[in-house]
């Protein structure tokens, strides 16, 4: 073992304490766990800096590992300062690079637009454009059901249990790069074509609650894509805004702001603005519903106590 990839570890514990106790204190927002030992199951992971590897053509030779076969996913731009080496909990081996590259500015059209998310549509945004859920339990659902009881039925430790439960991960980790290549797809065409992107700040982790619609949630990634958002916001320099969980987006019409109370599930396919009497998508109002507060900072462009205009919608 390289002493580099020691010190390199030593690093991370240095780090991982004092964010451990600054949070048990209270001086760190958010929930930071206790460092802990990883299983060998579990994933896994090196790192190697500048003086400890080196690149050539498709192979990566590291210090006191020896020569590497790689197959490149891309093309690897400057001279990378460091290299980690992962192994998931399907066996799969990685590398990744860090590397400096400057993002170029988008060109965009000047039009913010609001996205709303959806079991039906995974997004409905406030262009009238709907994006369907990608259909993965569908697909992987049976392979599923036949490798996990298999795996729950196989003594611990035995080579059987073993070799089931490399099967299981390959088939969650093929469901999970599939949702994640779709999500990645749709967050980076959304980035590139508005300077402003405004989604409401929904409480995913409560929703999960519903045992009716849990699994479709869930399958969809609606906690991923606002995460892949943020930071791609961040990265390429639109503006980022997001709608508070408790303004009624999907209660009140777009263009009249006019609110007939809240809806059941049952009924929240389509609903009528009754002082407009004019039937619209629920979906689209509340992503167009989004962009008008995002206009106008934190409340709706138009009231009840200002009186109910016409749709145009």
């Amino acid at each position: 073992m390289s002493a580099i990839v020691e010190v390199q570890a030593s690093r991370h514990l240095d780090q991982a304490f004092p964010a451990w106790w600054s949070c048990r204190k209270g001086k760190r927002q958010g929930r930071v766990p206790a460092p802990r030992f990883k299983r060998r199951s579990n994933k896994q992971s090196l790192r190697f800096t500048r003086n400890a590897f080196r690149v050539e053509g498709e192979t990566l030779k590291l210090t006191k590992v020896g020569s590497i076969p790689i197959t490149w996913s891309r093309d690897l731009p400057p001279t990378p300062s460091s290299v980690t080496i992962i192994k998931d909990g399907a066996g799969r081996h990685f590398a990744s690079f860090v590397v400096q590259v400057e993002r170029p500015q988008l060109e965009s059209n000047g039009k913010a637009v609001g996205i709303d998310l959806g079991v039906a549509a995974l997004t409905v945004t406030s262009d009238g454009e709907k994006i369907a859920p990608p259909q993965l339990l569908r697909s992987a659902g049976k392979r599923l059901q036949r490798v996990q009881p298999s795996l729950s039925r196989k003594v611990r430790g035995a080579n059987n249990r073993f070799k089931d439960r490399f099967r299981l991960a390959k088939a969650r980790a093929k469901m999970s790069d599939s949702r994640l290549d779709v999500l990645h797809k749709l967050s980076t065409r959304l980035i590139r074509k508005t300077p402003t992107v405004v989604l409401e700040d929904l409480n995913v982790a409560g929703m999960m609650q519903n045992r009716k619609q849990a699994r479709s949630m869930a399958a969809a990634g609606w906690r991923m894509l606002r995460t892949l958002l943020e930071y791609k916001a961040d990265l390429y320099r639109p503006a980022w805004k997001g709608i508070s969980r408790w303004e009624p987006t999907s209660q009140a019409g777009s263009t009249c702001g006019h609110s007939d109370g809240k809806k059941p599930f049952r009924v929240r396919a389509a609903w009528n603005i009754l002082a407009a009497g004019l039937g619209e998508r629920l979906n689209a109002c509340g992503a167009e519903g989004l962009t008008g507060l995002s206009a106008s900072g934190s409340e709706a462009a138009t009231h009840l106590n200002q009186g109910v205009q016409p749709c145009t919608a």
